[in-house]
């Protein structure tokens, strides 16, 4: 007859045993997983990045319309600057960043618009996006205050410099 505490003495070494290997399949699998993620971020796929140019795009589009409809109707320098503060840090994020060259065609959202020469022009579409950044980041500036002219007319800048850029980099249907 066993002693009694031998039989869950014995069960607690058979626990501990396993339980390295498993803790062992487990990191292994972290790491395994972990290796996938960091090449998976190193290399995203053309689709996810014409999504995520896309999704740049709507959000300065949102928030341009903010601006307008507020120099329109009835001025709130609170939601002015913070559409012109969104705008201005999307716009300051490296856009062009996201026309890396495996993505000249292909759909993201939805089909991308963006012209083949972008990618034969890239100084001048560069240069276009640094432009766009800073007259957004001056909208921010402004819109800081209360003068509705002042941010009117900065707005009209910001919107020159996206019209320049859509009129020569983007495909319309």
């Amino acid at each position: 007859m066993p002693v009694a505490g031998t039989r869950f003495h014995f069960r607690n070494r058979g626990v501990m045993r396993a339980r390295p290997r498993r803790m062992a399949g487990w990191f292994a699998g972290l790491l395994a997983g972990s290796a996938l993620l960091a090449n998976a971020q190193t290399a995203p796929r053309p689709e996810a990045i014409i999504k995520w140019r896309q999704s740049a795009y709507q959000v300065i589009g949102w928030n341009s319309g903010r601006i307008k409809t507020a120099l329109a109707g009835n001025y709130d320098a609170r939601e002015v600057a913070s559409a012109a503060n969104a705008l201005a840090a999307v716009a300051g994020s490296g856009l062009e960043s996201l026309f890396p060259a495996n993505t000249t065609q292909g759909k993201g959202w939805r089909d991308t618009t963006a012209r083949e020469t972008i990618w034969s022009e890239t100084p001048k579409f560069r240069a276009l996006n640094e432009e766009f950044a800073h007259e957004a980041a001056e909208l921010a500036r402004v819109a800081g205050g209360s003068d509705a002219k002042a941010v009117q007319a900065q707005f009209q800048k910001v919107a020159r410099t996206c019209k320049s850029c859509h009129d020569r980099y983007r495909q319309t249907d």
